[in-house]
């Protein structure tokens, strides 16, 4: 700063002085001439060498002042929150999943339903033990065939068979559970399976209804109601 001012000083003259106060402040200042005389006396030793300093003075009364620039500020913007809207195509995949669901549900019970009843068609069965065998009877009292017994354990289920070949109104099934139908050389007899490797038929006039092996009356075939 002092090189300025003298390198300066013949050209600019008294024009502009930096005073240092003795405080440690620094003026800036631009003055006349005359003006100068009064409130601030400069003096420079004569240049020796290329780092010769100026010594600058002020009274101790000088008022310094500094202009501040005027700063504003501005509030950041505030973000409102986006909210993700579905499209159409997700609201129809929401509407298939939910019948899916549905559907999926209504086929449990009615598959829940009809075990339920399967199990329900073997207690059926064991109610009818003592029953009289007679050729095309179809009644628990007055007697019974093998047919006319399997399609009255359905019937008390409120489920309707056909009287004679009643497993062809059925499925097939490797895995018999009680109440499923079972049919004994090639259709010649049939009663209902009760679990075990039992069923319960009527088998024939000298024994009438009775509890007993699947094994012990010829080859067994399985059929079921339940889908």
């Amino acid at each position: 700063m002092s090189k300025a001012v003298s390198a300066n000083a013949g050209t600019v003259g008294r024009q502009a002085a930096v005073v240092a106060a003795a405080s440690g402040l620094v003026l800036g200042m631009g003055l006349p001439a005359n003006a100068a005389d009064t409130t601030a006396g400069v003096s420079a030793s004569t240049e020796s060498g290329p780092a010769t300093a100026l010594a600058v003075t002020a009274a101790p009364t000088a008022t310094v002042s500094f202009e501040r620039p005027v700063v504003t500020t501005v509030a950041a913007p505030v973000v409102a929150p986006v909210t993700v809207q579905s499209t159409n195509d997700e609201d129809e995949d929401e509407d298939t999943d939910t019948a899916s669901s549905t559907s999926a549900a209504a086929e449990k019970v009615v598959a829940t339903a009809a075990s339920a009843a399967t199990s329900g068609l073997a207690a059926i069965a064991y109610t009818g033990i003592g029953s009289p065998y007679v050729w095309g009877g179809t009644s628990p009292t007055t007697g019974w065939d093998c047919s006319g017994f399997t399609q009255w354990v359905y019937a008390q289920a409120g489920i309707s068979i056909p009287r004679v070949n009643a497993w062809t109104a059925m499925t097939p099934t490797s895995t018999p559970q009680p109440g499923d139908l079972v049919m004994q050389n090639g259709g010649a007899h049939v009663g209902i399976y009760v679990g075990n490797g039992m069923m319960i038929s009527a088998l024939n006039p000298s024994q009438g209804t009775l509890l007993h092996s699947v094994a012990a009356t010829g080859t067994s075939s399985f059929y079921t109601l339940a889908g």
